[in-house]
């Protein structure tokens, strides 16, 4: 029984213990948060992109 004690505290300490930021403020961060994780997503790809023309070239020169 363990296990599902553990779970009913935490339950039990998320309600009533832990301080929750207003909806619309959650909101706004998730957002903020989706834009900034896409963002960087394409900064990786176009460098990602980069280095493998980078590497072509540099392979190409051998052939």
């Amino acid at each position: 029984m363990g296990i599902v004690n553990y779970i009913k505290e935490s339950f039990e300490e998320l309600q009533n213990n832990v301080s929750w930021m207003p909806r619309n403020e959650a909101q706004k961060n998730t957002v903020l948060v989706a834009v900034f994780t896409v963002i960087f997503a394409i900064a990786v790809f176009l460098v990602d992109k980069f280095f493998q023309m980078g590497l072509e070239n540099f392979f190409n020169i051998f052939n």
